[in-house]
């Protein structure tokens, strides 16, 4: 097979293998807001359902006491004060069935006690209806003349009230029309009570008669409401307060888990271009060197007709020579510990080194007061800072200009020195990609000097912001940490 057609033949192969989707970044952020929202709604409306079910049970039952109590005691005064013998109670006296039945009670003694009792029933704040029935289920008495003398059946709660000789309450927000008692001549507006109330002999073993009140107390349909109102905005506000604190805490880790996953990917890269430069450069100084050596040695020799072409490549030489000095310091670890550096003399070394450059191309220098300035960092570090940005500033000044040094802002714990030229500036594309690696608009640069700038400011525990406008010129912010004093 020939070596064309093994690479065709590599070629289908590897265009008829399926490439696996790449799978979507894990969002953080986006999986707390939808989970977490469902999670505490969740929980937020099943504790406000909750709570309100105690509250409306509560009260009901707290307001069905109070009228038992009531009812009884009403029972108790009515026996007492028509003075009946204490071996009756006010529940065998309401069936008009029996009047035959107690010859030991006087009829005016028992109608008095019995329409005495019933006017108190009848004239209960806020009843709807109000219903007695007879052990047998028969309504003796009502406040809607239709239901006396009815037989009610298959009311669950009328007996269980009976077969158990409690008291049974329960609420309702609409009427029951398959329940033959609830017939009310004035229909209930809103939450209704309802409540069973036993009446007992003297022994209080068997209970001989059963009062049903169907209340509807305003007042406390009103607590209630405004004790559902609190519930709800407590904890519509309360499940707020946790979700949006919560989301603030994980949009803050978020934010610090994408810095230093960005982190991690940056030191990743800078550890393998790290070892692929020192390769690169172990590999390229001997033959550089040697080629610069014969230039060099050619130039002894040379009788003037190539001399300008060694002299390229001399420079050619140099050129590479830096770029690989300036790739490895970029990518070096930057591990040493912070000093005391005087600002000064690391800014006077810096410019000492660009003087001749910066007078060859007619830059106006002008420089603040710096004098007895400190900031935490290494010498030769800020001289590299110092080096890049300057460098940078001659590159944008061809023709001449100014380059300001200044401090922007002094404070006991934070020093910002501003340096400023009157070059040709950069839009904003530019300053977006300007301290990103191996990016440069230099005609032979290599795109490490901003880089390597962030980089040191940051291991100084600084900060660097780049300003500029085209035509205007470009401001660099340098922030620096103050020694403690």
């Amino acid at each position: 097979m020939s070596t064309d057609q093994t690479l065709e033949s590599a070629t289908l192969r590897t265009a008829s293998t399926p490439v696996a989707p790449e799978r979507p970044a894990f969002n953080l952020l986006r999986w707390y807001a939808v989970v977490s929202l469902a999670v505490i709604v969740s929980v937020a409306v099943g504790l406000g359902l909750i709570s309100s079910r105690f509250v409306i049970n509560e009260s009901v039952e707290r307001d069905a006491l109070l009228t038992a109590q009531f009812i009884q005691s009403i029972a108790s005064a009515e026996v007492r004060h028509v003075a009946i013998p204490n071996i009756r109670t006010m529940g065998e006296l309401l069936d008009p069935r029996l009047d035959e039945a107690f010859p030991d009670v006087t009829p005016e003694s028992r109608r008095s006690a019995r329409w005495e009792f019933l006017d108190h029933i009848a004239h209960l704040p806020d009843v709807l209806l109000a219903n007695i029935y007879a052990p047998d289920r028969t309504v003796i008495w009502s406040t809607n003349p239709a239901l006396i003398g009815k037989l009610i059946d298959a009311d669950e709660d009328l007996d269980h009230a009976f077969d158990y000789k409690v008291r049974v309450s329960a609420s309702y927000h609409n009427i029951d029309d398959a329940r033959s008692e609830q017939k009310f001549i004035v229909p209930p507006q809103n939450l209704f009570i309802e409540n069973y109330i036993p009446l007992f002999d003297n022994s209080g073993e068997h209970v001989t008669a059963m009062v049903e009140i169907y209340k509807e107390p305003r007042d406390l349909i009103e607590r209630i409401e405004n004790g559902l109102l609190l519930i709800w905005l407590g904890t519509a506000l309360g499940a707020g307060v946790v979700y949006f604190s919560l989301y603030l805490i994980v949009r803050r880790a978020a934010i610090l888990l994408a810095v230093q996953q960005k982190q991690l990917i940056n030191n990743e890269t800078y550890i393998a271009l790290g070892e692929m430069s020192s390769a690169v450069a172990h590999s390229l100084r001997n033959p550089l060197a040697s080629i610069r050596s014969s230039a060099e040695l050619a130039l002894e020799f040379d009788d003037g007709a190539a001399h300008k072409n060694i002299n390229d490549i001399i420079f050619q030489v140099d050129r590479m020579s830096q770029w690989v000095r300036e790739l490895l310091q970029s990518l070096r670890p930057l591990t040493d510990e912070l000093e005391e550096v005087d600002l000064q003399r690391a800014l006077r070394e810096s410019l000492n080194a660009y003087r001749a450059a910066l007078d060859a191309a007619h830059i106006t220098l002008q420089v603040g007061e710096l004098q007895g300035l400190r900031v935490l960092g290494q010498t030769v570090m800020l001289v590299q800072v110092f080096n890049s940005l300057i460098a940078n500033a001659l590159e944008a000044m061809p023709d001449g200009g100014e380059l300001r040094l200044e401090v922007a802002r002094q404070e006991r714990k934070v020093l910002s020195l501003r340096l400023s030229d009157t070059g040709k500036g950069m839009s904003g594309p530019l300053q977006r990609m300007a301290f990103k690696p191996f990016f440069t608009t230099k005609q032979g640069g290599l795109g490490v000097g901003l880089v390597l700038v962030k980089r040191i400011m940051e291991r100084f525990g600084g900060s660097v912001r780049l300003s500029s406008r085209e035509g205007e010129g470009t401001c660099v912010l340098l922030t620096f940490r103050v020694p403690p004093r």
